[in-house]
C-alpha cells in the first residue's frame, strides 16, 4: 500500500486517481501509524516553500516522513514535495528543507534567459542522467508535465533527468529510496503512469 501524505498542500485527488489507474492500494492519510505502516511514501506538494514546510511540520507529518524514509521505505516527493526533500530553499528568503538530499531549491529569475516566461509551465522532454530506477519506463526525450518557478541545483550525484529550459533544470532525483520528480507524473499522461509504476514496484530496504 502506497500512502499520500496530506498535510494541506498538494494535489491528491489526481494522484490518488493516478495511482488507482495503475492498480495501486493507496491512501491519502495524515495518520503516522498508517505512514508507518505503509510499503511506500508520497508527498506531494503545490504553492510557496515556507507555508508547506510549515504545515508539514504542524500536521506531525514530518516526523512521519522522516522517520519512514530512515526505515528503508521508497520515499517519492512531486513538485515542491521534491523541492522540500533539499536542505535548503531561497523561495522568499531562505528556509530549511527536510536534508534528506543534498542541494538548495532556487529561483529561475535571473539564471534563465529573459524571453523565457516564470512559472515554466508546460511540457518538456527529459534528458535522461541515470537511468532505472522510478525511470526504468522512461525513455529519453519522453515529454512530462512541470508547473514551477523554484528548481533544485547542486544535487550531485542524486540527479537522474533533467529538462531544457534555458538551461538544463532538475527534473528528477533518486538516492537510495528518496526519489523526487519536479513535474507532476499524475498529470504527465502514460509517461507519468509509468514513473509512478516504477515507484511501486520499488521495494523497501532496495535502492536504486
Amino acid at each position: 500500500m502506497t500512502a499520500i501524505v496530506d498535510y494541506g498542500v498538494g494535489n491528491l485527488f489526481s494522484l490518488s486517481a493516478s495511482l488507482a489507474a495503475i492498480g495501486e492500494e493507496a491512501a491519502v492519510t495524515r495518520d503516522a501509524a498508517a505512514i508507518a505502516a505503509a510499503d511506500r511514501v508520497i508527498l506531494p506538494g503545490v504553492g510557496a516553500f515556507a507555508n508547506a514546510r510549515r504545515k508539514l511540520s504542524e500536521s506531525g507529518m514530518e516526523s512521519a516522513v522522516l522517520g519512514a524514509a530512515e526505515a528503508g521505505k521508497p520515499l517519492l516527493g512531486i513538485c515542491l514535495g521534491m523541492q522540500l526533500l533539499f536542505e535548503r530553499s531561497f523561495e522568499y528568503g531562505e528556509h530549511a528543507g527536510l536534508g534528506l538530499l543534498r542541494g538548495e531549491v532556487v529561483g529561475m529569475s535571473g539564471r534563465i534567459p529573459p524571453e523565457l516566461p516564470i512559472p515554466h509551465i508546460g511540457w518538456n522532454a527529459l534528458n535522461i542522467v541515470r537511468p532505472g530506477g522510478i525511470l526504468k519506463y522512461v525513455n529519453e526525450g519522453d515529454c512530462v508535465y512541470f508547473v514551477h518557478s523554484y528548481y533544485a541545483e547542486g544535487c550531485g550525484e542524486s540527479l537522474t533527468a533533467t529538462a531544457e529550459y534555458g538551461l538544463p533544470l532538475t527534473a528528477a532525483v533518486s538516492q537510495g529510496n528518496v526519489h523526487g520528480c519536479q513535474f507532476h507524473p499524475e498529470k504527465s499522461g502514460r509517461v507519468g503512469l509509468g514513473i509512478l509504476r516504477a515507484f511501486c514496484e520499488l521495494e523497501e530496504g532496495r535502492t536504486c
